[in-house]
């Protein structure tokens, strides 16, 4: 019998950053950095655990605004074009490295890793990453969740009980153009959860989701099991319990295993460290400096003194991480079972996709090592939260309490000081598009373009990735910018509607440019009745 059960769940998101206005942009790189720090690695350990017969599970969100970007045509090939840049600066690299017993192997590394990802991504895949995700998907591997359209966190958005369903129906009709079928979890963005929002999830088929452990051990009433299974509303919809422990061991910035200083540092990078004459043709054309993600040195320790990075020490250290993450999830289980009433206990484990591989390089090689000696573990099991639903369908009732993952365990991080001026346009925009609904029901050809594309606007105002970025001062400007730029494409519709006027030119121009959310129905802000 089972001791216990572990469920990886990892969330994959990127805001929408395509800008065709533009030859190059410096935010388009954080989908090529993900793509090959993240996704293509991952593929590639998904690839040889089936080879190997390896039993591995786990549940993968996927955003829609990531969805819409990785089957763009245009930010395909820019990402090609992309590939061939990183390749001849791997050729400089291993020219200037040359002779050297430290750094020339580690520049042979990166040129290894882009050729890799040149050949996986045009020849193996044919640049249709959503088809290989999906092959696994089929194969029952991953258990595929989506998350809101634009990532909006979902509780500031509560008196907008439109704004939620737009969210929502995007996000499962986007799921359903991208795989195939509807999908049955759904991902609450930043775990942003508030009573209710079950009813609404539920309306559109979706079963499951993960709430923070604050949430759900203040729910009403308190779950029976704790964190250790996940609780079900009246409705019968499910919120599985993020397990502390377990994530915080990979996820922790100070103790987790990321943190060693055995591994490869993010932040050092060629980019900032060498003479800009030498990397000016691989950064962005106002030569603002930025990450390459050619990065020779090891994590070290907190100062600006760092030892090179050594890829065996790394592995060696990796080893060590996973048998500790297994010993210690296997002592939790055992710990829990006697008060489990005979249920195995569940650590559910939720990380974002990004973690692994591009914010800690070693990350796809610590899951696949993981689900290699998991396999040799006694008693500890990988589950998908579908499958475990499958299995153990009668569930403690409980709502869980309002709450977050964020700073503080609610929404501080997405509305405060330096974001909160955010919200009294993204707002009005809601009340307008509800009254433009309202207006408007059945409107067709032009009109239902100019209706449908007002409707995206708002949804891209609402993302929580731009008040996220203001907060932290990390591409700030980019991020008002897109706020900005919403809220007047938004209000110029507006303008055009009630003057009964409509500028044809600039709305192609637009729906071009945002274009994500081809088959989105503006009626869906109707006032629900």
């Amino acid at each position: 019998m089972d001791s216990g059960y572990v469920a990886l769940v990892l969330n994959a998101h990127l805001p929408f950053v395509r800008q065709p206005d533009y030859p190059r942009f410096l935010e388009e790189r954080w989908l090529f950095e993900s793509l090959s720090e993240t996704y293509l690695p991952l593929l590639r350990v998904f690839s040889r655990l089936e080879a190997d017969k390896v039993p591995w599970k786990l549940s993968l969100a996927i955003s829609p605004t990531l969805t819409a970007m990785l089957g763009d045509s245009l930010l395909r090939s820019r990402y090609t074009a992309w590939l061939h840049e990183q390749l001849q600066l791997a050729e400089k690299e291993m020219d200037r490295c040359a002779g050297d017993r430290t750094f020339e192997p580690l520049a042979a590394m990166y040129q290894n890793l882009y050729r890799q990802n040149l050949e996986d991504f045009t020849i193996l895949y044919e640049e249709n990453i959503l088809g290989a995700i999906d092959f696994y998907y089929k194969k029952g591997r991953l258990d595929l969740m989506t998350s809101s359209a634009t990532n909006a966190f979902l509780p500031i958005y509560r008196a907008y009980p439109e704004a939620i369903a737009a969210q929502v129906e995007a996000a499962v009709v986007s799921f359903r153009s991208a795989f195939g079928r509807s999908p049955s979890g759904f991902w609450m963005p930043q775990l942003g959860w508030y009573p209710g929002v079950e009813e609404t999830l539920s309306a559109y088929g979706l079963q499951y989701t993960v709430v923070s452990t604050r949430g759900a051990l203040l729910g009403d009433p308190t779950p029976r099991f704790g964190s250790y299974a996940p609780v079900s509303c009246p409705n019968g919809f499910t919120a599985f319990v993020r397990d502390v422990a377990a994530t915080d061991a990979v996820w922790s910035e100070t103790t987790g295993y990321p943190a060693d200083p055995a591994y490869r540092d993010f932040y050092r990078d060629i980019g900032f460290d060498l003479p800009l004459e030498s990397i000016a043709p691989y950064i962005e054309q106002n030569q603002i400096r930025t990450f390459t993600g050619f990065k020779y040195w090891a994590i070290t320790g907190s100062g600006d003194e760092k030892l090179p990075y050594a890829p065996e020490m790394a592995s060696r250290k990796l080893a060590a991480h996973v048998e500790a993450f297994l010993a210690d999830r296997s002592a939790q289980a055992a710990a829990a079972m006697p008060y489990m009433n005979g249920r195995p206990p569940l650590m559910v484990a939720p990380y974002d996709a990004e973690l692994f591989g591009h914010w800690w390089f070693e990350g796809p090689q610590w899951l696949d090592t993981l689900f290699r000696q998991a396999q040799r573990s006694e008693g500890l099991r990988f589950v998908t939260l579908a499958e475990y639903r499958r299995g153990y369908g009668d569930n403690f009732e409980s709502v869980p309490e309002y709450s977050s993952w964020g700073d503080g365990g609610y929404g501080g991080v997405w509305i405060e000081k330096s974001n909160d001026w955010v919200y009294r346009h993204v707002f009005k925009m809601v009340e307008r598009m509800v009254e433009l609904a309202e207006r408007f029901p059945d409107e067709s050809g032009l009109r239902e373009r100019v209706l449908n594309q007002a409707a995206r606007e708002v949804l891209l105002a609402q993302a929580s990735d731009w008040p996220f970025l203001l907060r932290a001062g990390k591409s700030g400007s980019f991020a008002r910018k897109q706020i900005e730029d919403a809220v007047t494409n938004f209000n110029r519709i507006y303008e055009m509607l009630c003057a009964n006027t409509v500028g044809t030119e600039w709305l192609t121009r637009l729906e071009k440019r945002n274009n994500l959310f081809p088959d989105i129905n503006y009626r869906v802000f109707r006032r629900k009745r």
